[in-house]
């Protein structure tokens, strides 16, 4: 089996995960330039913004970077196109059906690899024209699907001739080598790389990482079919609190709104949203990006 850096041509067989908020170019390049694959985070932007971000990192890295693309954003159409425009070599997809792009990706030369959360989605991106697939379990932060990692890697594994890469709940070499075992020929990371000092997170936001357990992680908008994982502070626990009184999906959005920007970059880690995953609870300290990624992929003492 080809190992994701080999078909990456990157150091490290990892993906940084296109976290909203956190995954900016800057970010991304800096990724990049350790030698995993850096990855911009559009959900948050507009055309602009993208564009914009795509330039700073190609600016700061001449190696393989990504960019993720949320599929049911207003503004994915433009994005689209915008990505063959600035001939990003690496799409990611997600919350959503990206059928009616891989094609038009691919034919401009892009690598295209769809996250999932079902190994019968995987199937279906497999036939669109997918070159591999993230299956991400739902130990990860943010929206997650209904299956975990330990489960949902070995079953689209069994299910696609695709590479397959594993994301949610890997933060250390023994969850690497176990995704390894899963058939995984590499590995996404998130949470883990949000308390790297190159992350452009808000000081607050990385603190309060350190200081969770993964017993403070929770999942809010199940009632609306939404389930998100945060850290559980004053605002998640007056959503959840919302939402076993019966609160429609308007009062809840309302509640919600600008969440994560007043966590992410206002450092108000009460009433914003923290989103994170399990893994929250190995993360010990602040260091360079190179340290955790070196040591998940098992080239430093642990």
């Amino acid at each position: 089996m080809k190992k994701l850096n080999e078909m990456l041509g990157i150091k490290y067989p990892l993906i940084q995960g296109g976290m909203a908020r956190a995954a900016t170019g800057s970010f991304a390049a800096a990724i990049s330039n350790i030698g995993a694959l850096g990855v911009i985070g559009s959900g948050a932007m507009d055309y602009f913004t993208l564009q914009k971000e795509i330039q700073i990192c190609k600016n700061h890295t001449d190696r393989p970077y990504g960019v993720n693309l949320i599929m049911n954003h207003r503004d994915i159409a433009a994005f689209a196109q915008l990505v063959i425009d600035e001939k990003v070599p690496v799409v990611i997809t997600g919350n959503g059906d990206a059928s009616k792009y891989i094609r038009k990706w691919k034919n401009a030369g892009i690598t295209v690899i769809p996250v999932i959360g079902s190994p019968v989605f995987a199937k279906f991106m497999e036939r669109a024209g997918a070159d591999a697939i993230i299956a991400e379990g739902n130990e990860s932060g943010g929206h997650i699907g209904p299956m975990t990692t330990m489960t949902l890697v070995p079953q689209v594994c069994d299910n696609t001739s695709l590479p397959v890469v594993a994301a949610g709940g890997i933060a250390d070499y023994r969850q690497f080598k176990a995704a390894e075992a899963l058939g995984a020929c590499g590995v996404q990371v998130g949470t883990a790389l949000l308390v790297s000092e190159e992350c452009p997170i808000h000081e607050n936001y990385k603190k309060m990482l350190l200081k969770s357990k993964s017993s403070s992680n929770i999942i809010t908008g199940m009632s609306l079919g939404d389930p998100i994982r945060v850290i559980s502070n004053q605002m998640s626990r007056r959503y959840l609190k919302m939402e076993k009184e019966g609160a429609g999906k308007e009062e809840l959005s309302q509640l919600a709104e600008g969440g994560l920007a007043r966590a992410a970059i206002k450092g108000d880690v009460e009433e914003g949203s923290v989103m994170a995953g399990l893994v929250c609870g190995q993360l010990n300290r602040i260091c360079p990006a190179s340290n955790i990624i070196a040591s998940i992929c098992g080239e430093e003492e642990r």
